[in-house]
């Protein structure tokens, strides 16, 4: 019986694979690797993150086992919403790419956006980080509105109804106050810088108490001009008060967070700005009330006393000249105490009315101002004085330190003797040979002089 089994020797040698070089190769994986992981998406945290001068953004994708190196190129940063940082969970959009001449593979972004959260969110919540621990959120920071503003400031849209409602509630409630509307765009990629330039302008408007910035209600992304670093920070810039009413009450910005006070609509935003007017005006009414009630109530007092006494007198004719008498006295009386009364309600009214004058902003300002005019023409002179004592020392000083300068001596005709190399002063002839060369120092120049003799 014959064996099937082959023989070690009779099995046919395996063919040798044709030798490529590595450039080859690594031209053959980028085809295989760029043409297969086309937009695909990758979820994991972002480490070595390192944003580059030319606008690149490089870093490394990972996880509990493994890692993705990344770029993102200028044009697709420019559009994030939110700033990438180290320990950021996203999910990454691109496609797989092989850099031939280092023999490395990455993954080229074209979208980032945080796992579990918008990229709109992320960077508001970013922004609201930073701000804080800048303090601009601090309760301390915040001015009070003005108690009766005479002229507002409207930063807003013209073409929305925000504007409308504004304007309606403030000629209602407070008809006195003059209000500068500055239209500003509210919505779009240009509207946080327009409305920083808006903010500044109407700022700069003489006689401006507050400022209202405002805009009716939208989506996350019609609001986001309000959620701007530069418009959080032209906020706190303002020099007056500002008070936001943006959106509707579940809607809160960075510019909410910012103001010194933040409104749950722009109509609203009107009401909080005129409701201190109206309760100083409530209150003037309500003391108008009631004077005019102490007047009416002692008037009808003193009024029945005088029906009493005319009815005593008729009943008593006998004595009708001495209640005549006690009629006019009475009369007199009644006359002077109303007076009397209504003067001291006036004086009263009048005392309140200077108060409240003496707590304008024009007039603390204009004190404040005087006091710094002086302080400053005080410090000038004193630095007059101390500049003229100063000078007279310093002349002082110059003319000791010239008198006892070796210059000066030197030029009262004396001379420095040196020897030969001017390593040393030659005090005495025996230092010297004749024949010897020495170096004599003159106020005005030197001279090399041969020793002669010595004596």
């Amino acid at each position: 019986m014959s064996d099937s089994r082959q023989l070690p020797f009779e099995d046919e040698r395996p063919s040798r694979p044709s030798v490529v070089s590595v450039s080859e190769l690594t031209a053959q994986l980028k085809g295989l690797v760029e043409g297969t992981f086309t937009g695909i998406a990758v979820e994991g945290e972002i480490s070595n993150c390192r944003p580059w001068s030319s606008g690149h953004l490089y870093f490394t994708l990972k996880d509990d086992y493994a890692q993705l190196r990344a770029v993102m190129f200028r044009m697709q940063v420019r559009q994030l919403k939110f700033r990438p940082e180290d320990g950021m969970r996203v999910v990454a959009r691109g496609r797989l790419s092989v850099y031939e001449v280092k023999g490395d593979y990455q993954l080229v972004c074209d979208a980032l956006e945080p796992h579990g959260l918008g990229a709109l969110q992320a960077a508001f919540e970013q922004l609201k980080r930073r701000l804080q621990a800048e303090g601009l959120f601090a309760a301390e920071r915040k001015r009070p509105l003005p108690t009766m503003p005479r002229r507002i400031g409207v930063v807003t849209s013209l073409d929305g109804a925000a504007v409308r409602d504004i304007l309606r509630v403030l000629t209602t409630r407070h008809p006195t106050a003059s209000v500068v509307v500055r239209p500003a765009r509210v919505q779009g990629e240009d509207a946080p810088l327009d409305l920083v330039r808006a903010l500044r302008a109407v700022a700069k408007v003489p006689e401006v108490d507050v400022v209202i910035l405002a805009r009716g209600g939208g989506s996350a992304e019609d609001l986001w001009a309000f959620n701007d670093e530069s418009v959080a920070r032209a906020i706190v810039a303002c020099p007056v008060p500002v008070i936001t009413g943006v959106g509707h009450e579940v809607d809160f910005t960075i510019a909410d967070f910012v103001a010194d006070v933040r409104a749950a609509t722009p109509s609203n935003a009107a009401e909080l700005v005129v409701e201190r007017a109206d309760h100083v005006r409530t209150r003037v009414a309500t003391a108008e009330r009631r004077l005019q009630g102490a007047f009416s109530r002692t008037t009808d007092r003193l009024g029945l006393r005088v029906q009493r006494l005319d009815a005593q007198l008729r009943r008593w004719p006998i004595n009708v000249v001495m209640r005549e008498r006690d009629c006019r006295v009475l009369d007199g009386r009644l006359t002077r105490a109303a007076a009397g009364r209504l003067g001291r309600l006036a004086t009263r009214v009048n005392t309140l009315k200077q108060r409240l004058d003496q707590r304008d902003v024009r007039r603390v300002t204009a004190a404040l101002k005087t006091r710094l005019v002086t302080a400053d023409l005080r410090l000038r002179q004193l630095i007059a004085v101390r500049t003229v004592g100063a000078e007279a020392r310093a002349r002082a000083l110059a003319g000791r330190l010239n008198a006892l300068s070796p210059l000066a001596v030197l030029a009262r005709g004396y001379a420095v003797c040196w020897n030969e190399g001017r390593t040393s002063i030659i005090r005495s002839t025996k230092a010297v040979q004749p024949g010897d060369g020495v170096r004599v120092t003159l106020a005005e120049g030197e001279l090399r002089c041969r020793v002669e003799d010595t004596h």
